[in-house]
């Protein structure tokens, strides 16, 4: 007995083999109709030496197909072409794969009486692997059969992931179809579940916009808290909508919180300005309109933002500081009080009265239009120089900026022309020069010009 296999797929039956086809009985529960559209397999009679059996549609293999993807072929049995063994085997398959099942483990059944082996998954049977095939592919029924077992069960547990996803979606809407009455009060539970969140949060949204009005915050802040609380809500009811449904709790939860700390590594630096934002609008260290000092940079605050705060400074330049390093600045607000202190440095002579002194340079900083009266100015003796006696002048007036410099150079001018009408000297440093040997030169020059030539 041989069996030659050509390269083609050609399969050219000797005459002297003698192959035995035993029909194979379908092992399938009752109501299964899709089982019993593989016909029996009845015995062959030897053939003549000088008979070829070719099948009709010209194919001697077919592809089995799981997916869109060949796991292996199959040849004809019989009077049954491989094309239309291939088609029974397919839809068998499609069959098993449109059934939302977790238990898709493909048994081997051998009958070692009939010399076949069937592949079934469950009590439900794929196919059956005869003699021929055994012969077709040169091993025995049972290593065949196990082999296109393991293929299909890899083929089950891998599928390609755009096959997939077809199949799941359509598995799902099949099922939807079949399961709308069911799935109703859910859907219901579901509807109610976001129609009381969207009053909740719309309520809460506009409670927070009315208990704001008494806030000591911008109009910004309080939008700004609303839609907080506005996103807060509507994050919670989404969560019960989808518990109603049916998903897990918990799943739920987990994923929410992975996202949450994926978002985070990925967008941290922005996430870090915006979140730095949300608590300078809450504190309100300074406002728009504030002059103040940030690291190397002053002037006015222009604009506060989620991301950056502005400032314009004295010179007119814009300057753009990221949130997150105003939040961990040194922050100086020179207008956060109404008025500010300022001080210029006065020196007397020695034999001046500092009492008279005192008293005259009081009444001149009064004198001064912008210089507040309460707290009033004080003058006090800082410092004994070489040849002054240093006084410090201290006087209160507006914080802003331009008033604060005009007023403080007002000061020390009407200062400056009272001590001066009053007699009061205001001498400049004295600094003593001692020549040392410069006797000893003069006597060693004169000696030496009487010397003759």
């Amino acid at each position: 007995m041989m069996i030659h296999v050509f390269s083609s797929g050609e399969r050219r039956f000797v005459a002297a083999i003698a192959v035995l086809i035993v029909s194979c009985p379908l092992m399938i529960t009752s109501g299964t109709a899709l089982a019993q559209e593989e016909p029996p397999i009845t015995p062959v009679t030897t053939q003549p030496p000088d008979i070829e059996t070719i099948p009709t549609d010209g194919l001697f293999f077919a592809d089995i197909i799981v997916r869109g993807q060949p796991i292996f072929q199959v040849g004809s049995v019989g009077d049954v072409s491989a094309t239309q063994r291939a088609q029974i085997v397919n839809r068998r398959l499609a069959g098993i794969l449109a059934q939302r099942q977790t238990d898709r483990n493909v048994t081997v059944v051998p009958d070692p009486s009939r010399a076949i082996a069937t592949l079934q998954v469950g009590n439900r049977v794929l196919m059956t692997v005869t003699q021929q095939d055994a012969q077709d592919f040169n091993l025995p029924v049972e290593n065949l059969a196990q082999q296109w077992a393991n293929q299909l069960e890899r083929a089950f547990a891998q599928p390609p992931l755009v096959i997939d996803v077809g199949q799941r979606l359509y598995s799902t809407v099949r099922e939807f179809q079949r399961d709308t009455v069911d799935n109703l009060p859910s859907f219901l539970g579901a509807s109610l579940a976001l129609l009381a969140t969207w009053i909740i949060a719309v309520s809460l949204r506009r409670l927070t916009l009315f208990g704001s009005r008494h806030w000591e915050v911008d109009r910004n802040s309080k939008i700004l808290v609303s839609r907080l609380v506005y996103g807060s809500v509507w994050v919670v009811g989404t969560v019960v909508a989808l518990g109603v449904l049916g998903l897990d709790f918990a799943t739920l939860v987990g994923t929410l919180g992975l996202t949450s700390v994926a978002i985070g590594f990925s967008l941290r630096d922005v996430l870090s300005n915006y979140f730095s934002g949300i608590i300078l609008l809450a504190s309100r260290p300074f406002r728009l309109g504030d002059q103040i000092v940030i690291q190397d940079f002053e002037g006015t605050v222009t604009q506060i933002q989620l991301r950056a705060t502005t400032l314009k400074t004295y010179d007119g330049r814009v300057v753009y500081i990221p949130n997150q390093e105003v939040f961990t600045a040194i922050i100086t607000n020179n207008t956060a009080c109404t008025h500010r202190r300022s001080s210029i440095m006065v020196g007397i002579d020695y034999g001046s009265d500092i009492t008279k002194t005192k008293k005259i340079i009081h009444d001149a900083v009064l004198a001064v239009e912008g210089v507040e009266t309460q707290p009033q100015p004080e003058i006090l003796v800082r410092e004994l120089a070489t040849s002054t006696v240093n006084v410090e002048v201290r006087f209160w007036v507006n914080s802003r900026r331009l008033t604060f410099l005009e007023i403080t150079s007002l000061v020390a001018q009407a200062v400056k022309e009272t001590l001066m009408q009053a007699g009061i000297e205001m001498p400049t440093d004295i600094y003593t020069v001692r020549l040392r040997g410069l006797a000893q030169f003069s006597d060693n020059h004169h000696i030496n010009s009487e010397k003759p030539n």
